[in-house]
């Protein structure tokens, strides 16, 4: 995992193992300095912290190992870190577990020569752990007699909870008297935006006071119709401010590879806020909705999709019950740890 969880910590792989700190296990986190930095030893909310660049990355690992052995190596957020923790914690006579909240393979479907050391790490894991159950079944081809474990995503515990909507608006310069409706990600082709597009001129047919606004990365090979207004990157302690303003949020992706294993934590941080959702559907997505799956529709129908925008704002307000929280998901993680140790 990249220095920049150091710097700035955030999400699964900060609160995850925070919380099993808090409760008394003993932490520490090896992280690969992309900047090929000095490399730093510090602790920090209860967990040992080491960042080294790639040529001191090895040997950083090696002295974690050998200075006291854990009951457990990890490797998470991408294939490399899962490769690698199975084949040290098979060197040290270690217990290994791998921990993903997408479909890896996807992201460089040619790789093969990866996908094969991937699939060979995921047989050998003493155990994995997945954001939802369809990827903890994909993750676990080949090796069903073993354990997997459903470890949901979730909001960061600061922010993201109801606030007054036209505050939140001020404080970001939108509009305080018209319908918003907003989208919050990438916009590359590959997520199936297009549909997006193809919706707004029907959603605004029927409601010409809507306003469309977006945050997060633009494409050049994607311009953004001149009804979007974009509010590009914005700092992590306004996302809450920006979906609290929001009508309706609109998640929108392909039933791909890549699509029906992601399990995007603007969901949760959405029904955490109490903001109605319009989703495409796929497996990942009809999993975190169950409750809820008249907010989904089907991917690359802008008719489906304006009228399910237009059906949130017709009738507004939303109540999502029992949504995950790092504490709830780190329960599940602590307790397949500590059932595989016995």
């Amino acid at each position: 995992m990249g220095k920049d969880l150091l710097g700035s910590p955030y999400g699964r792989f900060f609160h995850l193992p925070r919380i099993l700190a808090e409760r008394g296990h003993q932490v520490s986190i090896v992280l690969l300095d992309y900047a090929n930095g000095a490399g730093q030893e510090i602790d920090a909310h209860g967990i040992r912290w080491v960042s080294s660049p790639l040529p001191g990355y090895p040997g950083a690992i090696r002295k974690q190992l050998g200075d006291s052995p854990p009951d457990w190596v990890v490797g998470f957020s991408d294939t490399y870190f899962g490769i690698l923790a199975v084949r040290l914690a098979r060197k040290h006579g270690l217990r290994s577990c791998i921990d993903a909240y997408d479909n890896y393979e996807s992201y460089m479907p040619w790789a093969r020569p990866l996908h094969w050391l991937w699939r060979r790490a995921l047989r050998q894991a003493d155990l994995l752990t997945a954001a939802g159950p369809d990827l903890a079944a994909l993750m676990s081809r080949g090796r069903e007699s073993e354990k997997s474990v459903v470890v949901p995503m979730a909001a960061d515990p600061i922010g993201f909870e109801p606030r007054d909507k036209q505050d939140c608006r001020r404080k970001l310069n939108l509009p305080v008297d018209r319908p918003l409706v907003g989208y919050c990600g990438s916009m590359h082709r590959s997520r199936g935006v297009e549909v997006l597009f193809d919706a707004i001129p029907l959603v605004l047919a029927e409601r010409p006071d809507v306003h469309f606004v977006h945050s997060g990365r633009t494409w050049k090979d994607v311009p953004l119709p001149a009804t979007i207004q974009s509010l590009g990157y914005i700092d992590d302690d306004k996302m809450p401010v920006l979906l609290n303003s929001m009508d309706t949020l609109v998640v929108i992706n392909r039933a791909s590879s890549f699509g029906h294993y992601s399990h995007p934590v603007k969901l949760y941080e959405a029904m955490s806020c109490q903001v109605p959702i319009v989703a495409t559907r796929t497996r990942a997505t009809e999993w975190i909705l169950d409750d809820h799956r008249g907010s989904l529709v089907e991917p690359g129908d802008p008719q489906e999709l304006s009228a399910a925008i237009l059906g949130t704002l017709a009738e507004p307000g939303a109540h999502y019950e029992l949504v995950p929280s790092w504490n709830s998901s780190c329960d599940a993680l602590e307790r397949a740890l500590l059932d595989t140790l016995r």
